[in-house]
């Protein structure tokens, strides 16, 4: 029997796609990043799979095991009280029973959401064939539905992201499969690597379902994506990066000069205590 409590959060985190303002996800990849962003407000989290593998030792793109990721999750969804998304990469597997398994997989960790992507690693076939990518999404919906959980699947192109084919050609493709993704059963499609406003407008209007961008420095401003129609943000690793950007100034002006200012409007001991200790 579902847990009904997860599922509850499933529903919650699909009508936050729906409602007058954008899902805003700035990514988590432990429990302290998923605590201090949940206590600033955010109405659900989303991991991110490169910050997670950064933060264990590995590069990104699949590099660490599917166990290892989706224990890291299982720790994040465990720590917050609101909805968790899980980014997945590409499922951990080819073929559509690896895609149903890290499905499953990521609602026995407690999350109730899904980011699935579509490229392969494989520079000279960087994307999944989109028949086979349907048919790992058809996979997920239904390992989804005999957990009796309506996971909310963000199914994910790397069309623009990769910079896959004849730049001319690019926003056809990118439509062609995020509307196979979208009839497939996806509840909201992804389109890293755009920051055009245009092309973002172009694309909603195209579309007609909820859509996610990777909002990255350069790109339009929560409130100017809103207004082109867009229903979720990312910040994907981003804000993992940040904070490495940090700890290296820190180390930088720690080594060359002897002070400690870029650790100035850091959450106190008592503070960061305060957090975990929540129950």
């Amino acid at each position: 029997m579902a847990n009904l409590e997860q599922k509850k959060k499933a529903e919650a985190l699909k009508a936050l796609h729906l409602g007058k303002a954008p899902l805003v996800l700035p990514n988590v990849w432990d429990v302290a990043s998923a605590r201090v962003i949940e206590e600033a407000g955010f109405p659900a989290l989303a991991t991110t799979s490169a910050g997670i593998a950064f933060a264990q030792g590995f590069p990104d793109g699949e590099k660490i095991s599917a166990g290892q990721m989706l224990q890291a999750v299982a720790q994040i969804a465990k720590a917050v009280r609101v909805p968790v998304t899980a980014d997945v990469e590409a499922g951990y597997g080819d073929r559509p029973e690896d895609a149903a398994r890290t499905a499953r997989g990521v609602i026995e960790a407690g999350a109730v959401g899904m980011n699935f992507e579509d490229s392969t690693g494989d520079s000279n076939h960087p994307l999944t064939e989109l028949p086979l990518q349907l048919e790992r999404i058809h996979a997920i919906r239904e390992a989804a539905q005999q957990l009796d959980i309506p996971l909310v699947l963000n199914a994910r192109t790397d069309v623009y992201l990769l910079q896959v084919g004849d730049p001319a050609k690019r926003y056809d493709e990118a439509v062609r499969r995020l509307q196979a993704y979208r009839d497939a059963g996806s509840d909201c499609v992804f389109l890293p690597g755009v920051r055009d406003a245009e092309t973002i407008r172009r694309m909603v209007a195209d579309l007609g379902c909820p859509v996610n961008v990777l909002a990255v420095p350069g790109s339009p401003s929560v409130p100017e994506l809103a207004a082109l129609g867009v229903r979720r943000i990312s910040l994907g690793s981003g804000p993992m990066r940040a904070t490495l950007g940090l700890l290296r100034r820190l180390a930088a002006e720690l080594k060359a000069h002897g002070t400690y200012t870029s650790m100035e409007g850091s959450p106190s001991h008592a503070e960061m205590n305060a957090l975990m200790n929540r129950t």
